[in-house]
Formats: structure tokens, sequence, C-alpha cells
């Protein structure tokens, strides 16, 4: 029996509807091969949205979202929108998303491709085998925190103002996805923080401490954030799951992802207690390729593979999307974001089509 999906697309700005199309192509093919059914419906959001509509979130694109089984999005923002006031810039509209569908939790893995190692700015040895997941809170902390701005003091002079603040149950309900997630994997849980100078910090680490006792088969570390960022490039392999705060997860899942050797290549998935998930490739709009047929559309690729896993309960789907990718891969074809010797250079399209035959290969 057919089973139906509502999917809303945000290809949003600059690279963002090449590397979509081919994802929904590729979705296509899985859906003929496994009896699934999807509905796609576009919506706009970003710089695209603003040009149109006056602003990054519009109120027709969140009700089609919160209607959906699943969003997969593409990639937001540019130089062009740079200078917009803040509460007008593209990623006001992803904040707005994140609060509007109440998606806490944010998962971010970098794991190694075997055949992508040398791609890696780091020596092989450090970077083979590295498997790791962030898990980031998303809804709360320094970027949704009270009072925030920039006011005028008494003498005049202007004084910036973010305010890092959790609650108990902000931290309960990361901490538990982090456990669980951890549960899924290989049972090592590390949470970062930066408790010897940060209260909010402290108060964090004494309730993973507490939720600790919930899971006794998860091994729990505590490690502070600046520390981290130096294991990271100095011992990665030690990392299994990660969970943290929205700003030191928005740093560390990027410093991690670059030991894969390319942003290009990594998927990402926010969720909510309930509701549509959120789906994404971790890099930017890229508007200086944006057009050419140069992007890179694994990472979107496998931010679809990421939506039938974890919204859509799909695994099998999921499976053969992350295989088709190592066949590519295994076939010598890159992208030139991932290009090395003696491998075939392709650009977005042609790779969607190669992921396409290696799809009715599986």
């Amino acid at each position: 029996m057919t089973q139906h999906y509502r999917i809303t697309l945000l290809s949003g700005d600059g690279i963002g509807p090449e590397i979509m199309a081919v994802a929904v192509e590729v979705l296509k093919v899985i859906g003929a091969q496994l009896d699934l059914s999807f509905e796609f419906q576009e919506a706009l959001m970003g710089g695209a949205a603003i040009d149109a509509k006056g602003e990054p979130l519009p109120a027709e694109t969140l009700d089609l979202c919160k209607n959906s089984d699943a969003v997969l999005l593409a990639a937001i923002g540019g130089y062009k929108w740079d200078t917009l006031p803040r509460h007008l810039r593209p990623e006001t509209g992803l904040l707005g998303l994140r609060a509007g569908l109440g998606l806490f939790a944010n998962l971010r893995p970098a794991k190694i491709l075997p055949q992508l190692v040398d791609a890696s700015s780091l020596k092989r040895e450090i970077v083979e085998g590295v498997d790791i997941l962030v898990v980031r809170e998303l809804t709360g902390g320094v970027y949704f925190g009270q009072p925030k701005g920039i006011f005028a003091t008494e003498t005049g002079e202007k004084r910036g103002v973010n305010t890092m603040a959790y609650t108990e149950s902000e931290i309960d309900r990361i901490g538990r996805v982090g456990f669980e997630t951890a549960q899924k994997r290989g049972n090592k849980l590390c949470s970062v923080d930066k408790a010897n100078v940060l209260e909010v910090s402290q108060l964090w680490r004494d309730r993973m401490t507490a939720l600790a006792t919930e899971y006794p088969d998860v091994e729990l570390s505590h490690m502070y954030v600046d520390n981290a960022a130096m294991q990271l490039l100095r011992y990665p392999k030690q990392f299994d799951t990660i969970v943290t705060s929205n700003l030191f997860g928005d740093i560390l899942s990027d410093a991690a992802a670059m030991l894969t050797g390319s942003i290009g290549m990594l998927p990402s998935a926010s969720l909510g207690a309930s509701g549509p998930g959120v789906f994404e490739p971790v890099h930017g709009s890229a508007p200086d390729i944006a057009g050419q047929d140069k992007a890179n559309p694994l990472a979107q690729v496998l931010s679809a593979a990421m939506m039938l896993r974890y919204s859509l309960n799909q695994p099998a789907a999921a499976d053969r999307i992350e295989q088709a990718v190592n066949t590519v891969l295994d076939q010598g074809n890159r992208t030139g974001d991932i290009m090395s010797n003696e491998m075939t250079l392709l650009g977005c399209k042609a790779m969607g089509e190669a992921l396409i035959q290696a799809l009715h290969s599986v």
C-alpha cells in the first residue's frame, strides 16, 4: 500500500534551487522503487522571500511547513541582503522557522567517508574513522535570550547586549535527546559547556550530571568548549556524541564538519517534540557559484535521507540513498569542492544523474 507524504520545499537562495532539484529527483526515484508518494509544495524563504514579500519568513510559508510531514530546506542568504536591518535578514527567517516549529534539537553528523579521507585538511591518521554527531540546542541560549539589542548608555556610548539563558526544563529536554542519541551510537556522550566562568553553564553541567543517573548505559563526560575545539583538531576520534548549547553547538559543529574535507558533504536534522522536522545541508548558499552548475548536491541529498530516517520512518529508503552516495564516490565522481587527482569532475546536474543511475543499480 502506497504511503503518502507532504513535503515542503524551501529552495531559498544561491545554489539552493540547484541542489534542491537533485534531491527532489532522487526522492521521486526512491518513491517509485519503494511505493512511497511525495507531494511536494514549494514556498519562499530567505532572500527570495525578502525580494518577493518583503520579509524572510512569510506567514504563509510557516503555515505550509506546519501542515507538512517534513520540511526540506536548501540554503538561504547571500551578500545581497547582508546590509539589511537584523529583523529583515534571511537568517532571521531561519530562527523564526525553528521557533515556529518548536525545533529545539539540531543533529549534525560529521562522519569521514572512506573515499574522502584525503580531502580533509588534517592528516589521514587524525581523521580516518571519525564518526561524530553533534546534538545542538536550537531554540534557547544567547540567540534567543532577552534582553538583547544595541542600546545607548547615559554617556551616549552604544552598548550591545545578548543574554545567554537556559531553564532547567530546556536543558533537560536537549539533554535527553543527547543521551538517547548516544544510546543508538557508541553509548558515549560528551557535554560541552563553559562552567568554569558562566553560571548558565554551571546549571547546564548540573542538569546533565543529574540526567546521567537515568541513562546508566551511557558514559557521560564534561568538557569546556575551548578545550573541545582544540580536541576536535587534536584527536577527534575520542568523540562519539556531543551535546551542547546553541552558541557552542553552532561553532563546534562547523569545526567538526571541516574534519570531513568539505562542508558540502554534510546534512543536518532539526527536530521538535512533535510535528515536522527541518532537514538541510550545513553549508551556505554559495552565491559566488550560483547558477554555474558547480554546486555539490550530496549534502542536500543526504539531508533528504535524514528526513526519510528521522521524520518519515523510512529507514530502507534512507539506506538506499546513502548507498547511492557511496556508489558514486566509489566510482570516482567528484564535484569541485571534493576533487582530487585521478577523479572525475562533475557538475551539480551530472552528479544528480550519477546518483539516479546508482539508485537504479541498488
